[in-house]
């Protein structure tokens, strides 16, 4: 009886999936399209400082650090919306920005980590953007940081980014910073 039991339920399963098996060996299998590759060069401008600051602080320790007495303590988090531009000068021509959050996570060497949507206002990929989500230790010459999305032109994206701080206020934490992306995308 048990045997029986077993053997009607085996035949129900198999009466119910059948149609479903039928549907999926008629489907087309995906094929991804071809991945494109985009070396893209600009200039961010992460200014604390002044009357209009593109990064503002929005959380700080209520202790102190190591980094108490500098513009980024340990601990900070700053939300941004840094202007792009073609070159080192805020007058060579504004082409999007790096909107997100960077956080001081270095306790004994200056490191930030940072979320950036860098998106794109002119040219060819206006309306898309990059996201990056990485460590970025400031204190090294050159940095690389994950390029771990995208969207419009630059869906699915992959990649890295090359930062090299062409100009650094520590005093007031004010930075022109040049970047060397990578992006594989669809």
């Amino acid at each position: 009886m048990e045997r029986r039991l077993i053997l009607t339920w085996v035949l129900v399963l198999c009466t119910a999936m059948a149609p479903c098996q039928g549907y999926y060996s008629h489907s087309k299998p995906y094929v991804p399209p071809k991945e494109k590759v985009t070396k893209l060069h600009f200039f961010f401008h992460d200014i604390i400082s002044g009357k209009n600051p593109t990064a503002i602080l929005v959380a700080r320790p209520n202790f102190s650090t190591a980094f108490n007495d500098t513009p980024i303590p340990f601990g900070s988090v700053y939300a941004t919306d840094d202007p792009i531009t073609v070159g080192p000068n805020l007058t060579s021509g504004v082409i999007g920005n790096a909107r997100g959050l960077w956080t001081s996570t270095g306790q004994d060497v200056l490191t930030l980590v940072v979320y950036w949507d860098i998106g794109f206002t002119q040219g060819k990929f206006n309306g898309s953007s990059i996201s990056v989500f990485s460590r970025n230790p400031i204190t090294q010459t050159e940095r690389e940081l994950a390029i771990v999305g995208g969207r419009g032109k630059f869906r699915m994206a992959k990649g890295f980014a090359l930062l090299k701080t062409h100009f650094a206020d520590f005093s007031t934490g004010d930075a022109v910073v040049e970047c060397n992306a990578t992006v594989i995308h669809h």
